[in-house]
């Protein structure tokens, strides 16, 4: 039986015994699928708190990316899970890392109305001024957005 792909199921559903069984078994933490996906992205997307701090104690890595540039914390910031963010973030993760198009994580929550993940981002130093592969800033896409919230947060920034 293939355990890496097994893992990122488990990741999918949350399973933590699972989990804790297959990081026993010395699993790779840090496989990826033919998506580029990691076990700690799905756990993220997914909204598995409790398995991502389990996959972060585990040495996985929080800045893994999937095949179109996507981070863990890009995920969240477009699912709007605060806490993950939140746990990302005080794990090291980069905050300014920018995908296929240039985008950020914080980017991603400006755009989807995440106003208390663009908060957060700001707080812990996210870079409002990093441009998109069309040269617009989280500033600009708030606006672009109708996001009077993230406008107000942002223009404060620059």
């Amino acid at each position: 039986m293939e355990l890496q792909p097994t893992l990122i199921n488990a990741a999918r559903s949350g399973d933590m015994a699972y989990i804790q069984s297959l990081l026993d078994d010395a699993v790779n933490v840090n496989i990826h699928d033919e998506k580029g996906y990691t076990p700690l992205i799905i756990a993220c997307y997914n909204n598995r708190l409790e398995a991502a701090k389990l996959l972060i104690e585990a040495g996985a890595n929080v800045d893994a990316a999937d095949i179109g540039g996507n981070t863990a914390l890009m995920g969240v910031c477009f699912k709007g899970y605060a806490d993950i963010a939140k746990l990302l973030i005080e794990s090291g993760a980069n905050l300014n890392l920018q995908h296929g198009n240039g985008g950020t994580a914080l980017m991603f929550a400006t755009m989807f109305g995440r106003n208390e993940l663009v908060k957060l981002m700001l707080d812990y130093g996210a870079d409002p001024d990093i441009r998109e592969f069309r040269g617009l800033t989280a500033l600009d896409l708030a606006i672009q957005q109708g996001n009077k919230e993230a406008v107000e947060l942002l223009d404060t920034q620059t």
